[in-house]
C-alpha cells in the first residue's frame, strides 16, 4: 500500500526514469581507431535513413579493418567553399553495402558544427555508410542550401561525436602525401591511414 504523500515522490521518479530514456534516444557506437577510441551520438530519429545505414556497417562487423583516409583543411581543399574535416570508411569496395536515399539537412533539421558525422557522396543517391566525414568546426556550406556540393543539396548529417575530438584532431593534422586518384583530392590522402579496429553500439543502463 502506497503511503499518503508518496505518490508524487513516485510520479516524479517514473518522469525522470522516462526522461533519462528520452535523453538516450540515440544509438552511442564507439569508433576504435589506432589512435584512440571516437564515441558518436547516432541520431536515429531525426536521421533514420542515414543513421540505420550506418548502424548496419556496424552491426555487421564492415568498420572492422576500415580506416580514416582523407584530411581535408584550409590549406589543402580543392573545392569552394573550404571546410574542414576527416573522411574514413570501408576501403574494400566489396564491404560496401548498397547506397541510400540522400537525407537532406532541410528533412532531418540537422546541420553540420563541430563534430558532427555525415555521409560522403557524388550525386544525390549515391552516399552510405560506406564512406562518412566528421567536421572540425562547423561547416554551414555542407548544410542543405549550402554550395559546396554544386546541387545545393548538401549531405546527409546523421549524428554528432560526444568523445574523442582530440582524436578526431590528431587524424586531421596527419600528414597527406598519399597517392589521389583525382585533382580533387590530391594532396588530402594519408600517408598513413589511421585504422579502424572495431565499431560497437554502446548500451547504457537506465538508472
Amino acid at each position: 500500500m502506497v503511503k499518503e504523500g508518496c505518490v508524487p515522490r513516485i510520479a516524479c521518479a517514473v518522469l525522470m526514469a522516462l526522461a533519462a530514456v528520452s535523453a538516450r534516444a540515440d544509438v552511442l557506437v564507439i569508433l576504435e581507431t589506432e589512435l584512440g577510441e571516437i564515441e558518436v551520438s547516432v541520431d536515429v530519429e531525426n536521421a533514420p535513413v542515414s543513421a540505420g545505414d550506418f548502424l548496419a556497417y556496424v552491426d555487421q562487423g564492415l568498420y572492422e579493418g576500415a580506416a580514416f583516409y582523407r584530411t581535408v583543411m584550409p590549406d589543402n581543399d580543392n573545392g569552394s567553399p573550404v571546410i574542414s574535416v576527416i573522411q574514413g570508411g570501408v576501403v574494400d569496395p566489396d564491404r560496401g553495402l548498397p547506397p541510400v536515399r540522400h537525407e537532406t539537412t532541410e528533412e532531418t533539421g540537422l546541420r553540420h558544427r563541430d563534430g558532427t558525422i555525415s555521409l560522403a557522396r557524388s550525386d544525390p543517391g549515391t552516399g552510405g555508410g560506406a564512406a562518412f566525414f566528421i567536421c572540425l568546426g562547423d561547416q554551414p556550406s555542407l548544410d542543405h542550401g549550402g554550395m559546396r556540393n554544386p546541387d545545393g543539396q548538401g549531405f546527409a548529417a546523421f549524428g554528432q561525436v560526444t568523445r574523442g575530438m582530440d582524436v578526431v584532431r590528431a587524424v586531421h593534422q596527419r600528414e597527406a602525401a598519399g597517392e589521389s586518384d583525382s585533382d580533387y583530392t590530391a594532396g588530402q590522402i594519408l600517408t598513413d591511414p589511421v585504422r579502424i579496429r572495431s565499431a560497437r553500439r554502446v548500451t547504457h543502463d537506465v538508472p
